[in-house]
């Protein structure tokens, strides 16, 4: 009886860290589009103020 537990366990908690992952992944793809566009705003006001700079 206790190992007919224990696989039931364990399948319980694989099909839970299946389903964390999927949410992980869905909030993850969610925020990559905002993410990428900060980081590509970041990086060109990063450039606009190295020219900036450079030309004083």
């Amino acid at each position: 009886m206790g190992d007919n537990k224990n696989l039931i366990v364990t399948i319980l908690a694989i099909i839970g860290g299946i389903v964390v992952l999927g949410w992980v992944l869905r909030a993850t793809f969610a925020l990559l589009g905002p993410i990428v566009l900060i980081g590509i705003a970041v990086l060109v006001y990063i450039m606009f103020f190295k020219d900036k700079g450079s030309s004083r």
